[in-house]
């Protein structure tokens, strides 16, 4: 009977000693709509300036929830909605620029992983509308890395506009932020500029697109750091 006590005992020890299977973050959704750089033209009406609109994404593995996040650019506000399902619905204003993104969640751990954002315009009775941000490619938000063999570093980003009337990219770079200094006006066809850079030093800078209607939008501000 002790032998069996003493079994039973080293039994417990070693199930109580076992470690826990780790838990594996959730992937990122995929956005399915509204569409990127896209207007937006469906939805239910709710009244004169505003459409409920079906957000919907894909699966993300190891989510068991997700976070909706849709911001009006222009007014800097931010709706916020959770669930469990591939889509949510959201009553947005008409004739706005929204971004959007979705979080993955995991009840079992505290990180949320995101999705890239989308723009989409939300059709109202306008007949022109402003062009999207200007997507930063590069250099990414808070990189560290080395300048070229002539001292460069090269910026690039995408344009898009509903109404395909992009006429100049204002490209505002610095060491100071907010950047103050036009570095230079491109036209639509210029999505590129090299710049001259310092090492250990801090830069700034951001797109400010304007389109064939004077409409304007910003990128908001892009830091990076040379080595």
């Amino acid at each position: 009977m002790r032998l069996v006590r003493v079994l039973l005992l080293a039994f417990f020890v070693v199930a109580g000693c076992k470690k826990k299977d780790p838990v594996n973050l959730p992937e990122a959704a995929l956005l399915v709509f509204p569409n990127k750089n896209s207007e937006c033209t469906v939805g239910n009406d709710i009244s004169a300036t505003t459409r409920e609109v079906d957000f919907k994404w894909q699966k993300a593995t190891y989510a068991t929830s997700y976070e909706l996040r849709v911001t009006n650019i222009d007014a800097n506000s931010t709706q916020t909605i959770s669930t469990p399902a591939l889509s949510a619905r959201l009553p947005i204003l008409k004739g706005a620029t929204f971004s959007w993104v979705v979080l993955s969640k995991n009840e079992q751990v505290t990180n949320k992983v995101s999705s890239a954002a989308w723009q989409f315009y939300n059709a109202g009775s306008e007949t022109s509308r402003p062009p999207f941000s200007a997507e930063i490619i590069a250099p990414e938000l808070g990189k560290s890395l080395f300048k070229d063999i002539n001292n460069e570093v090269t910026l690039s980003w995408l344009g898009s506009d509903v109404d395909n009337d992009i006429v100049e990219y204002d490209i505002y770079f610095d060491t100071v932020s907010p950047p103050i200094s036009v570095l230079a006006s491109l036209g639509a066809d210029v999505t590129e500029q090299k710049v001259s850079v310092e090492a250990n030093t801090v830069y700034y800078w951001k797109v400010v697109t304007k389109d064939g209607d004077n409409h304007t939008s910003d990128s908001g501000i892009f830091d990076f750091r040379i080595y």
